[in-house]
């Protein structure tokens, strides 16, 4: 199950970016999954959470983002989403696509982080 090696390197990747802007909680991953990325959506959910634990980020969540196939049409000269990844022809004029422009992604596109609260940052700001 490569989906656990995916999982770990998210992990990683986001335990290194909270450690480098500090006194951060990493909340959730925010991923952009790809239809034709080869990975397994609940495969890499379930793998998450394993991967997480006893991390930095144990406790956060994992958001997936699916992307559709789109290509590009040579007859349409255009962009198009397939509403199927069984049959790669033009939605609107029947050509066959070949050129895939967008669905293979596996990105960690953001983070979403919370400050923790420190010592000198918990107290008041009122004078006694």
């Amino acid at each position: 199950m490569h989906e656990l090696s995916i999982a770990v390197s998210l992990v990683e990747a986001a335990c290194e970016k909270a450690a480098e802007l500090g006194g951060v909680r990493v909340e959730a991953l925010n991923v952009r999954l790809g239809a034709l990325s080869g990975v397994v959506r609940e495969a890499l959910e379930f793998s998450f959470d394993l991967a997480a634990e006893g991390t930095a980020i144990a406790g956060a969540r994992l958001v997936v983002e699916e992307v559709p196939v789109t290509v590009r049409c040579p007859r349409c000269a255009a962009e198009r989403r397939l509403p199927s990844i069984q049959h790669f022809h033009c939605p609107v004029c029947g050509t066959p696509t070949p050129e895939v422009v967008g669905g293979r992604e596996l990105e960690l596109a953001s983070l979403e982080v919370s400050e923790t609260c420190s010592p000198a940052s918990s107290k008041s700001g009122k004078a006694s």
